[in-house]
């Protein structure tokens, strides 16, 4: 789509240019040679001069320097969030276009009708309005109380309801396609919300009068340090070190391949379980969403629970993984499964998937059991892990063939730089993880947040581009990991309906990128004794939920229901966290407690280790 007035088919660097005219126009304003002697300086005080045309001075030369190629990264410019992804998602943009030309023209007419409101006096009336619509981000008391900026965000909320109204009942389109369109409506309006500009938010108009344009200054700072790193920020990046605050779980990288780095973590008991419990994160973040402060740690938890707890940390991909597939995945989830095994002399470990690697754990699953070894895992824990695709959700507007083109032309080296799925995931709630920051970050000017959940989740990996390809479109497009043999690895057919292991499937009821509806359908595939608890809250939270927090809930109830819908209409609700429901499953499951000693205790007397956690795969970029 194109921007009239700029001629910028990228929507996101429109908007960019727009703040940039604002900013102008404030500039012209308050620099004293924009006025002819006498003049007054507008409905507004703008104090000492001589702040605002400092300001200003600070705005046009960290800009210029900027645009200049003295901040520029190196290697070309970044994938910069959410503008380089704009450009990678315009399969959805076009599909988009045909269907909203005409309502976009209208918005944009509209905002600018209410802009002009902008530069007449309007009286205060002194209350506050009753107004129709109810939206967070309008909710400070200067969207009401003045007439002007009350009947902007109104009139923008209405045709807001009107554009994906519109989508909703397009006609005679596929139902993907809807489906496509009806998400990049809903992107769209939330980038064009009056909040997201310099002109038509009040609440950033008055910062700018407060504090003489230093909020501007200070979010052109923001501005710069993100397109120079090529991601938005959304917390303190100088706020957690690993190792440090974050990721400190006594313990010892006990196993090293090119693929993952293997931790044991220190006993904290005297005695403990004697089958080990290895995790299997997803590749696509870092291990330590599992290892956050002492106080969110499920790993610490479980340490503390009695289990001898093994961590897979994958490596951040680079050229020299261009070659490394699925098949590559499972091997290494076998390799240290036998690594643990081998290391305790124990039968068997209990396993967790997180997500894609639970996903991919399912498949290693199926492979043991074709080639009769599925006594090396006692039992398989799925977090918010998806086998069956058909109900995947909004995940699936990113995998048509043109998207996937696109995605393959981006992944320079073999590897898929991790700023762009972080743009993915942050596009799925743009109002939240773009747009709010856009707000907070870049015209006020605020303080960036330390919240360690934050920093994870903009800790990014890079993915290998031969496996990302490939999973999108078998298992996304194709759905071929719930038809039996339709797919294979390391030279294994995989047929879920082997696994006889018992399962344990939790799933978050607001998850958005493994919906509960889609991890359920895992109970339908599997042919052994499965227990399936719905947590509250979404993909991080709901799992990510130490029981101390008193958080959520979580509802437990009949597995064989014929659907989720199903199982929630007779499911009994539990207050807190499910961490001590799945503790409480594992035990259920037998086995007898043995002494933390020798090798249970990374780096003892004879035991030689690689380095302590949380290792340095981690920390690569």
């Amino acid at each position: 789509m194109t921007d009239e007035t700029t001629g910028n088919s990228d929507p996101f660097a429109a908007f960019l240019d727009y703040q940039g005219r604002s900013l102008q126009e404030i500039w012209d304003q308050f620099t004293p040679a924009a006025r002819k002697d006498g003049d007054a300086p507008g409905a507004v005080a703008w104090g000492d001069m001589a702040d605002w045309a400092d300001a200003g001075r600070k705005l046009q030369a960290m800009w210029l320097e900027f645009m200049s190629g003295a901040g520029a990264p190196a290697g070309g410019p970044a994938p910069f969030d959410p503008a380089q992804f704009m450009l990678m998602s315009q399969g959805w943009m076009e599909a988009a276009q045909d269907g909203l030309a005409a309502q976009a023209r209208l918005a944009e007419d509209g905002v600018k009708l209410w802009q002009g409101l902008l530069g007449a006096s309007v009286a205060q009336t002194g209350a506050e309005p009753e107004l129709p619509r109810k939206d967070r981000r309008f909710s400070d008391p200067a969207w009401r109380n003045n007439p002007a900026f009350a009947l902007l965000h109104q009139t923008y909320l209405m045709l807001a309801e009107y554009f994906v109204s519109a989508a909703q009942r397009v006609e005679g389109v596929d139902p993907e396609k809807k489906e496509q369109l009806v998400f990049a409506t809903r992107a769209l309006v939330e980038a064009m919300s009056p909040d997201n500009f310099l002109l038509t938010n009040p609440v950033v108009l008055q910062r700018t009068i407060d504090t003489k344009g230093e909020n501007l200054v200070k979010g052109m700072r923001h501005l710069i340090a993100d397109l120079t790193r090529g991601q938005l920020t959304h917390t303190d990046p100088d706020a957690f070190r690993l190792g440090e605050n974050i990721a400190i779980t006594p313990g010892k990288v006990v196993h090293q391949t090119p693929l993952f780095q293997l931790i044991q973590y220190s006993p904290s008991t005297k005695e403990v379980l004697e089958t080990p419990l290895v995790i299997f994160p997803p590749w696509i973040n870092r291990f330590y969403i599992l290892d956050l402060t002492p106080k969110k740690s499920f790993i610490k938890w479980a340490v503390d629970q009695g289990l001898t707890v093994f961590v897979v940390s994958w490596k951040s991909a680079d050229a020299s993984m261009r070659d490394v597939v699925w098949d590559d995945y499972i091997r290494a989830q076998i390799e240290a499964i036998d690594v643990v095994r081998e290391r305790l002399g124990t039968k068997s470990v209990h396993a967790i998937g997180y997500c894609v690697a639970g996903t991919t754990l399912a498949a290693t699953l199926a492979i043991l059991a074709r080639r009769g070894e599925a006594d090396r895992v006692a039992s398989a824990t799925f977090f918010t892990a998806q086998v069956d695709f058909e109900q995947a959700g909004e995940l699936r507007n990113f995998i048509d063939d043109g998207q996937l083109e696109m995605i393959g032309s981006l992944a320079q080296d073999g590897y898929l730089d991790g700023r762009y799925m972080a743009a993915t995931f942050n596009l799925l709630r743009g109002r939240d993880l773009i747009w709010n920051y856009v707000v907070n970050n870049y015209l006020l000017g605020e303080d960036y947040p330390a919240f360690d959940l934050l920093h994870w989740n903009g800790d990014v990996t890079n993915l290998p581009a031969k496996w990302h390809a490939a999973y999108l479109r078998d298992l996304y497009q194709g759905n071929k990991l719930v038809v039996p043999d339709a797919l294979e690895a390391d030279g294994t057919p995989i047929d879920l309906t082997k696994i006889e292991t018992p399962i344990y499937i939790q799933a978050g009821r607001e998850d958005h990128i493994a919906p509960a509806a889609s991890v359920w359908r895992m109970t339908r595939h599997v042919r052994g004794d499965t227990t399936f608890v719905l947590a509250g809250s979404g993909h991080i939270a709901g799992v990510v939920n130490h029981p101390d927090a008193g958080k959520y809930q979580y509802w437990t109830g009949d597995t064989t229901a014929v659907s989720l819908d199903d199982f929630v209409a007779g499911a009994t609700e539990h207050k807190g966290s499910w961490w001590p429901h799945w503790r409480a499953w594992i035990e259920g499951l037998g086995g007898k407690m043995v002494a933390a000693k020798g090798r249970r205790v990374p780096g003892g007397n004879g035991d030689k280790v690689i380095e302590d956690a949380p290792g340095s795969y981690v920390k690569a970029r």
